[in-house]
C-alpha cells in the first residue's frame, strides 16, 4: 500500500469519526426536543420540520457538491432514529404501570419477548409465563397457572392452537385485570373470548400489524377489537397512546376475512415465488449476478418470509376459514396471466394490469 493511500485512508477514518460524534451529540440534542416536546404537549412527530430538514439537507447537498438523494437518505436515517428514541422516551416518561404487575403468558416466544419490554417500559413489574424457559431480565414461571391472580395487565401470546385453552383457564380462574390477546388469527378462539366477555370479565382482543424487531410504531398498525367489554379495549388501546402507533378499531367478525388477504395472500405470493425458484433449478448467486431492482425487492421481502416460522405460516393459511378461498383467488389470477399469454392476447394482459393499476391508485 502506498503512503499517499495510507494517509488519505487515515484521514477518511478521522472524518468518519468526527461525523459519528456529530451524529451522537445530534441524538442527544434530540432527546432534549423530545423532553421539551413532552412537557409542552407537543406530538412526538411533525412532518412539517421533518420536511424543513429534508429540504434543507438537500440543498446544502447541492451547494457542497454531491447528490442531494444521498443527504435525504442519511437525514431520513437521523430522523428515524430520533423518532424511535422519542417515541421510547415518551412511552417510559407516560407509562402507566407504576409497578403493577403485569404477566405475559408465552413471554418467551418473539412477540411475547416484545411486550414484555414494552410493559416493562411503561413502568410494569413484568412476569413471564413459558414453559420454553426463562428470560433474562423478568421474573420467569414454567407454568402461569402457579401465578397469584395479581395481575392488571395479561397478555396471551400463546402459539394460536393454545391461545383458546389458556383464554377459558383463565375464564375459569376468574382472572382480575386486563386480559387480552395478540393472535395474529382470532377465529381459532373467537369463541372464548367472546365467553369472557359475557362472564364480565376485563377481555379485549389485540393484533399488533408489525414484527418483534420493530423499534418505531409510527405508520405502524395496532388493531383492537372488542370482546364484550369497551372499558378493556379503551384500557388496551391507552397502552399503546404515547406510541406513534396507529390504532384501528374493527369487528372481531371482520378480522380474520381481512386477514386472508393482508397476511394469508402476501405469505402465500412469496412462498410461490421462492417456491419457483427452489424447483426452477436456477441458483440465487447466479439470478443475484442478473437481477433487476424488481427482483432484488422481491427477493429480500421473500427472504424475510422464509425465515419466519413454518408452523405459524401454516397456521395463519390454514385456521383461517377464509384462507382457502384467497389462495384459490391468487390461483385464478395467476391463471388469467398464463391464459393472456398461452393464447397471445395482449389487451388481455393489459386489462388485466390496467385493473390492477386502478385497484391500486384507490389507496393514495
Amino acid at each position: 500500500m502506498s503512503a499517499d493511500l495510507q494517509s488519505l485512508r487515515s484521514r477518511l477514518s478521522a472524518i468518519d469519526r468526527q461525523i459519528l460524534e456529530l451524529v451522537g451529540e445530534r441524538q442527544r440534542v434530540s432527546g432534549a426536543i423530545g423532553a421539551a416536546k413532552r412537557a409542552t404537549g407537543y406530538p412526538t412527530r411533525d412532518f412539517a420540520r421533518e420536511k424543513q430538514v429534508l429540504d434543507a439537507g438537500r440543498a446544502a447537498a447541492a451547494e457542497l457538491g454531491f447528490p442531494p438523494a444521498v443527504a435525504e437518505q442519511l437525514l431520513s436515517l437521523l430522523i428515524r432514529s430520533s423518532l424511535a428514541n422519542q417515541e421510547q422516551a415518551r412511552v417510559r416518561a407516560e407509562g402507566q404501570g407504576q409497578g403493577l404487575p403485569a404477566l405475559v403468558i408465552g413471554g418467551a416466544g418473539k412477540m411475547g419477548r416484545w411486550f414484555d419490554e414494552f410493559l416493562q417500559s411503561q413502568g410494569y413489574s413484568v412476569t413471564v409465563a413459558d414453559p420454553a424457559g426463562a428470560v433474562p431480565g423478568f421474573r420467569s414461571v414454567a407454568d402461569w397457572r402457579e401465578t397469584p391472580d395479581e395481575f392488571a395487565v395479561t397478555v396471551v401470546a400463546a402459539p394460536l392452537g393454545h391461545t383458546g385453552p389458556v383464554l377459558r383457564e383463565l375464564g375459569a380462574r376468574r382472572r382480575r385485570g386486563l386480559i387480552f390477546d395478540i393472535g395474529s388469527l382470532k377465529s381459532p378462539f373467537a369463541d372464548e373470548l367472546l365467553a369472557l366477555g359475557r362472564a364480565g370479565l376485563r377481555v379485549t382482543s389485540v393484533h399488533p400489524m408489525f414484527g418483534p424487531d420493530t423499534d418505531l410504531l409510527s405508520g405502524r398498525h395496532v388493531l383492537f377489537l372488542d370482546a364484550g367489554s369497551a372499558a378493556a379495549t379503551a384500557e388496551a388501546r391507552q397502552l399503546f397512546a404515547s406510541t406513534l402507533a396507529v390504532q384501528t378499531e374493527m369487528p372481531l367478525a371482520e378480522h380474520d376475512r381481512l386477514m386472508a388477504y393482508v397476511l394469508g395472500l402476501s405469505h402465500a405470493v412469496n412462498i410461490a415465488f421462492f417456491g419457483a425458484l427452489a424447483g426452477s433449478g436456477e441458483r440465487v448467486p447466479r439470478l443475484a449476478d442478473i437481477s433487476s431492482t424488481t427482483f432484488d425487492a422481491q427477493l429480500d421481502v421473500a427472504r424475510r418470509v422464509a425465515e419466519e416460522s413454518p408452523a405459524l405460516y401454516f397456521s395463519i393459511q390454514a385456521d383461517n376459514p377464509h384462507g382457502l378461498a384467497v389462495l384459490e383467488e391468487l390461483g385464478a389470477a395467476v391463471g388469467a396471466i398464463a391464459a393472456a399469454v398461452r393464447s397471445g392476447d395482449e389487451q388481455a394482459f393489459v386489462a388485466l394490469m390496467q385493473r390492477g393499476r386502478d385497484y391500486l391508485a384507490s389507496r393514495r
